[in-house]
């Protein structure tokens, strides 16, 4: 899941980011309704996977289940991972006490049977990961054949080079994002930038024939007064660039 407003910084002090469960409730009550999570990413994501009716759905980093929801009303069979028990304890307040949820680690072996979905979605979360081997290896196994991963993480150009003066961009690295809610909360999110070319062979080498890479705008609808300075006086249709968006084929 992606901040609400951030910049780029390593402030002493903050809980750094991996452990959601020392700010989950403050988190997940922020993207219910925030910019980029409710008006651009998951309206995004669910445009991409279209008609899931019947099909069997792996939300890998699933949170507070947001996405999960959507999915499980337009008919899908979803299972949720976390590697946040607080996070999965949000879930099952919002899914039911009978939702099929797991607390896993993407950089470990999943606890799931080979081609055990048609779909997995990854939404905002390889960004956080260093190593991408490991955790595409696992996606990939637990995917049927022909099945999709369709997956979203921090636009490579985003940020660049105005917030992170000095980075560069063919380099993957590590960066810090300070994240404030609209309560006043703060805390650290810990990402790894790199580049298109490094995203795109990490796919291939895992075994994915990709199907489509998107850079959406914001849904229909979004209110205006949630848009950036820069685009309020803009017609309907205007955009920018947040993150970047992927359908692969298990091949």
């Amino acid at each position: 899941m992606p901040p609400v407003t951030g910049s780029s910084a390593e402030p002493a002090g903050q809980a750094v980011a991996t452990d959601y469960d020392s700010f989950a409730e403050a988190y997940s009550a922020e993207n219910e309704t925030s910019l980029l999570n409710a008006y651009y990413e998951r309206p995004a994501t669910l445009a991409l996977a279209g008609d899931v009716a019947g099909r069997r759905i792996l939300d890998a980093g699933c949170g507070s289940g947001p996405l999960s929801a959507a999915l499980r009303d337009r008919g899908a069979v979803v299972t949720g991972l976390d590697s946040s028990a607080a996070m999965l304890e949000l879930a099952r307040r919002r899914l039911g006490d009978d939702a099929d949820l797991h607390l896993a680690d993407l950089g470990r072996p999943l606890p799931f049977p080979d081609g055990a979905f048609d779909d997995v979605v990854a939404s905002l979360v390889l960004h956080y990961l260093e190593d991408w081997t490991a955790p595409l290896a696992e996606l990939r196994r637990v995917l049927r054949p022909g099945g999709r991963l369709i997956a979203s993480v921090d636009h490579p150009l985003q940020g660049h080079p105005l917030v992170r003066p000095g980075a560069d961009y063919w380099a993957t690295y590590q960066h810090d994002v300070e994240v404030t809610t609209s309560s006043g909360q703060s805390f650290v999110l810990t990402y790894w930038h790199r580049p298109l070319p490094a995203m795109i062979s990490a796919f291939t080498t895992a075994g994915f024939r990709i199907a489509a890479i998107d850079e959406p705008l914001p849904a229909p609808g979004t209110p205006r007064e949630l848009l950036p300075d820069f685009l309020k006086d803009k017609p309907p249709g205007s955009g920018f660039l947040c993150f970047l968006f992927f359908v692969l084929e298990a091949g």
